[in-house]
């Protein structure tokens, strides 16, 4: 704010006095004589008489102007014009503005007479003077080469009398490197004498707190310790707070005239506004670490102090378990303790043992901290335990342990832990959550035995705050504490609780949690939750109503896992809900609508097989409708809800052939949807569903085309719905042009491949399979095809061709093409010195699937000769 009213002031007066000037009211210090204005190109030649010692003509470039401009191409702001050697001002020499050399004389001298031009890059800059102000009170001005001085930018007189008015943007950025001349920012210069060399000034504030890394004085040395984001951040600070410094009096004097204005004193107690707190870094000594910066990687052996806890028979201490159990570090005379620092320490040492020993330090520690449990009290076990369970260097087997400990110390304390209930609770129920299926395991775990111990009403009480919490991480993870309540202490005594909290009029944060509770209920419990399905279908049903969105989709949600979990029993159960939900689907959209699907998908199998025909027809309307949603997650559940309706026995095929195959295959047959694995993997299943109602026959026929598809991943998609669909229902129903298409789009894909999937091997060997002795036409092909792959350089390519035999020679064998097997066989054999273990592995592979169908007796090259080959093979331990 502060910053922001001196811009203003600023700007108000530089108004003010341009107004003045133009109405003449301001005093003229100095006539200029008005000269021909310069083209920017314009270069004086000096004629043979002004370089023989004639009178000179500056050119515009050299000329002192009355109020200094910045123009494009002229120098860095603060170097004024004619600058370029200091001391030299009586120099008659024609100069242009690249002639001058950057100026290290020594102030005071004149520069002798050259006879020649000069060019400013003929001498070698010197960086390690000082400049010093000359003799006549003007500081000497510093070249290219070297920063500016404070007396440098200050009010010059010019060849007229005037003065130059100095802009605040003359001066050169304050940031400086080290090792150069003295960088002043707004202090006057201090002479420092000089001993062997340049002393730098500094000055400014002494940085402080956390954004000064607890440093005192930074040095150069100390830089090393910033971060590369500070160290800009600090450069950031630096630069803003050198454009957005306020005006100081003198710059302001300078601007304004001296008769006219009064300088007023401010207000009685007024204090400047001053926040460094909101400065990116506090306010720095100028230090030169600019550039670029490698950050050193320590790699150093750090000594660390002794971590051998006191006392007999202790397991050594991790570094990280320091803040833990520090006092068991400390040599001390437990005698001299008071009884609850002996307490404290000795649950230290057994934690630490249980934590770190070994397995009978363990086992023996366990047992004592179980046994002694009551006597070293609830408030010493937890005020100990959860912190270290807490930690976020623990690992899983540690995390284990102390589950256990927790375990085992519940069932002694029994009641007495209950005022502890609220702080266990804390730091458990985030493990409900938890990426590990483990982790969220021994969490139930702890819950269940917390809630046996404690008692339905203490759990209740406790974690009735956090039903209607704002915040809705709490009120998941509650409502996942609550499902484990539930399997632990029975739902017929939570649902009175339950339908209290679905029913509330006084939040809808509540709502949502008491259904929520049940959702978890039925996910949690499965099966069991049969008994009382049609008492928590009654507490949730008025949530399809509700008046908040949120409330009304995860009633839905609630509904399909009551549902699911019943399945395939419970229909009547739902009679209350039917309609609601069938009026839901067509009043919802977005989410709302998802949830309202994925319920009626999970009763619909649930229904009798008239009513699900009935049904399915009526909801088929709004899926069709819903193929073409870009959504991710309303693709998923469209594609499970179609794959419950056909799986349904009142779905009749023609229905489905006629009204949902041709919409089907266009909008979720695509090469957006091979991209996702999810997705992937739900529209083969629904796919190979559907294939299961209308026959193999025609879904192959609608895919088989695809085998020839540009996109790989798309290919790959599509070999697998067909390698489910014949490997379900056989090729019986194939006809000899789709066999033909088939024959074709597999090779195709087969030799195509850029990355060998396992995926095409499995489509190839079951469609072969399939078709069994149909496939004997194809055979020359097939097994062209796999000598040619066997020959492939890539090791990917040959061991997919050897694995492709045995898949296939049951077949072949078959088909009575024990020749073409005896020519694999040879080919196989010669291929025995491969070099891969797992191409060889796979030769053998094929080797072994040959003689299983020609015998052993027919088979080329005879065993005699096969043997000898396998024996150094057998000998090899890497192989």
């Amino acid at each position: 704010m502060a910053e922001a009213q001196l811009k203003k002031d600023e700007r108000e007066v530089r108004e003010a006095i341009l107004k003045k000037a133009s109405k003449g009211d301001l005093p003229v210090t100095a006539a200029a004589k008005p000269e021909r204005k310069r083209k920017r190109w314009d270069q004086h030649t000096p004629s043979h008489d002004e370089e023989g010692g004639g009178t000179k003509k500056k050119s515009a470039w050299d000329q002192a102007e009355s109020t200094p401009s910045v123009s494009h191409w002229e120098e860095t702001p603060g170097h004024l014009k004619g600058s370029e050697t200091p001391g030299a001002s009586a120099t008659p020499s024609t100069r242009i503005k690249w002639d001058a050399t950057p100026g290290h004389a020594t102030p005071g001298h004149t520069t002798p007479a050259t006879p020649g031009k000069r060019n400013r890059w003929d001498l070698t800059p010197k960086w390690n003077e000082t400049p010093r102000a000359d003799s006549g009170g003007t500081p000497s001005h510093t070249g290219w080469a070297e920063t500016p001085h404070k007396e440098s930018v200050t009010e010059t007189p010019t060849p007229h009398g005037g003065k130059k008015k100095r802009s605040r943007w003359d001066e050169t950025p304050a940031s400086q490197r080290m090792g150069g001349h003295t960088p002043l920012l707004s202090t006057p210069i201090v002479k420092t004498p000089i001993v062997g060399g340049n002393t730098p000034n500094f000055s400014g504030m002494t940085p402080g707190g956390a954004m000064a890394m607890g440093l005192a004085t930074p040095s150069p040395g100390q830089m090393g310790a910033m971060t590369p984001e500070q160290m800009q951040a600090w450069r950031w600070e630096k630069e803003l707070d050198e454009r957005n410094r306020p005006l100081t009096d003198e710059e302001l004097d300078a601007l304004f005239p001296q008769d006219g204005y009064k300088i007023l004193k401010p207000p009685a107690g007024y204090q400047p506004i001053r926040t460094p707190a909101r400065k990116l870094t506090a306010t720095p000594t100028p230090m030169g670490m600019s550039g670029f910066r490698f950050q050193m990687e320590d790699n150093q052996v750090k000594i660390v102090d002794d971590m051998q806890p006191t006392g007999e028979n202790m397991p050594f201490m991790k570094a990280e378990d320091a803040q833990y159990f520090q006092k068991l570090l400390d040599n001390v005379d437990e005698e001299t303790l008071s009884p609850e620092e002996q307490k404290e320490r000795r649950i230290m040492t057994l934690l630490l043992k249980i934590k770190n020993g070994t397995p009978p330090m363990r086992k023996s520690a366990l047992r004592q901290i179980t046994d002694k449990a009551r006597e070293f009290g609830a408030d010493s076990l937890f005020n100990q335990i959860l912190p270290l369970l807490m930690s976020p260097t623990l690992e899983d087997q540690e995390r284990h342990l102390l589950v256990k400990v927790i375990d085992r110390v519940l069932y002694k304390l029994d009641d007495l832990v209950r005022p502890y209930v609220h702080k266990i609770l804390v730091v458990i129920e985030p493990l409900l959550i938890d990426e590990d299926y483990y982790a969220r395991v021994e969490g139930r775990e702890i819950i269940s035995n917390l809630a046996k111990a404690a008692g339905l009403a203490t759990m209740i009480s406790t974690m009735r705050p956090d039903i209607d919490n704002m915040d809705e991480y709490v009120r998941n993870t509650t409502a996942r504490a609550f499902a484990v309540v539930a399997s632990a202490l029975g739902i017929p005594s939570l649902l009175p609780f339950l339908k209290a909290v679905c029913h509330s009029k006084k939040s809808w944060q509540a709502r949502h949690t008491g259904i929520k509770i049940v959702q978890q209920i039925a996910i949690l419990m499965g099966c069991a939750v049969l008994p009382h399905l049609k008492s928590l279908v009654e507490i949730v049903e008025n949530g399809l109503v509700d008046e908040q969105q949120k409330v009304r989709t995860i009633t839905a949600l609630s509904l399909a896992a009551l549902a699911e979990a019943a399945t395939p029993y419970g229909i009547e159960a739902f009679d209350s809900v039917l309609v609601r939900l069938w009026k839901g689907i067509r009043a919802h959209r977005g989410k709302g609508l998802a949830a309202f699907l994925k319920a009626i998908g999970y009763l619909i199998p649930l229904m009798d097989n008239e009513s699900a025909n009935y049904y399915t027809r009526e909801v088929m309307v709004i899926l069709i409708r819903e193929f073409q949603s870009p959504d991710e997650e309303m693709k998923k559940i469209v594609l499970k809800v179609v794959k419950q309706c056909c799986m349904t026995d009142g779905v009749e095929p023609q229905y489905i052939k006629e009204e949902i195959l041709p919409h089907f295959f266009r909008h979720f047959w695509t090469h957006r949807m091979a991209l996702d694995r999810r997705n992937f993997r739900q529209l083969v299943d629904t796919t190979v569903e559907i294939a299961n109602k209308v026959g193999g026959a025609e879904i192959v026929s609608r895919l088989v085309n695809d085998l020839k598809d540009d996109n790989e991943q798309y290919r790959k998609m599509v070999m697998d719905c067909i390698e489910k669909v014949l490997g379900n229902l056989g090729a019986a129903d194939i006809d000899s042009r789709l066999e033909e298409q088939l024959i074709d789009g597999i090779l195709y894909a087969f030799q195509e491949q850029t990355n060998e999937d396992v995926i095409m091997l499995n489509g190839f060997g079951v469609v072969v399979t399939s078709l069994g002795a149909r496939v004997k036409p194809y055979l020359p092909q097939i097994c062209g095809t796999i000598l040619w792959r066997l020959n492939n350089k890539a090791a990917k390519v040959r061991q997919q061709a050897a694995d492709l035999i045995s898949r296939i020679a049951a077949v072949m064998h078959e088909c009575n093409e024990e020749k073409l097997l005896g020519h694999l066989g040879v080919v196989l054999y010669e291929y025995l010195g491969e070099e891969y273990p797992e191409v060889l592995g796979s030769i053998l592979g094929g080797l072994k699937a040959i003689v299983n169908v020609i015998g052993m007796t027919k088979m080329t090259p005879p065993i005699k000769d096969l043997l000898p080959r396998l024996t150094p093979i057998l000998k090899n331990r890497f192989a």
